[in-house]
């Protein structure tokens, strides 16, 4: 009997342990393809699961921070949703390619026309940013999630220790200034990168087939040679069938 007590309660525990590492991950998260780099442009991920059994998402809001503003948000079009990008005046103007921003975008809302988040799914919903601050290494972008049935979760806590907090903001992670400022590094390298996998590929090719550049060129001067000393064989024969002739003449003479 005490066998059986211990037992269920450590499949309690355990079934709890689960549960809320569960609530924990499944959050509302920003994530970027390839580098998010100071100074430069990216593409990001808004990710949302959904983390009711019973509802749907209907709804979303991301807040940028004004403190560092974007002059650029632009949302990529995701089937079944509606986007709306709002702007607010700047106390400060930005400058960007020798203009003045006086507003910058404070909050982008998605809302469900025609599709939702079931229960079980996550929804990606991907933008545009830049330019990148310079003097921050991350950006906090605090969001609001909406279900079907009212539910409204704040995704706003801002992370202070090493303890993650119960709804932590989505956080965008800022990488150093490269040289490029138009997406980061991984832009500047992706040409010599592509050219050498254009080389490697058609070296590749060209060995399965058994023929290489090199092996072209070098055969080149030996069918050459080949050539010359067959012709020179057939003019000896000749020469000699000749003498021979002309040998045989003067012989009956």
């Amino acid at each position: 009997m005490n066998l059986s007590r211990v037992a269920l309660a450590a499949g309690t525990a355990a079934a709890s342990v689960v549960l809320l590492s569960g609530t924990a991950f499944a959050h509302v998260s920003v994530q970027p393809e390839g580098e998010a780099a100071q100074g430069g442009y990216a593409t990001v991920n808004v990710k949302v699961p959904n983390e009711r059994d019973n509802a749907s998402t209907v709804k979303l809001e991301v807040n940028f921070p004004l403190d560092h503003p974007l002059a650029s948000v632009m949302p990529q079009p995701v089937p079944g949703w509606k986007a709306v990008v709002t702007k607010t005046k700047l106390d400060k103007p930005l400058t960007l390619h020798g203009k003045q921003i006086n507003e910058a975008v404070s909050k982008v809302t998605w809302t469900a026309d025609g599709s939702k988040i079931g229960p079980g799914q996550f929804q990606q919903f991907p933008l545009s940013l830049g330019q990148l601050p310079h003097d921050t290494d991350q950006l906090v972008l605090k969001a609001v999630q909406t279900y079907d049935n009212d539910e409204v979760v704040r995704w706003i806590e801002e992370q202070k220790g090493a303890e993650e907090p119960q709804n932590p903001a989505p956080v965008l992670k800022l990488s150093a200034a490269g040289a490029d400022h138009h997406g980061g590094g991984s832009a500047t390298t992706a040409p010599s990168a592509s050219a050498s996998a254009s080389v490697d590929a058609k070296a590749g090719h060209e060995d399965e087939g058994g023929h290489s550049g090199t092996e072209t060129a070098s055969a080149s001067p030996t069918d050459t040679t080949a050539r010359v000393l067959g012709v020179a064989g057939i003019l000896v024969g000749v020469a000699g069938v000749a003498f021979g002739l002309l040998a045989g003449r003067r012989r009956s003479a």
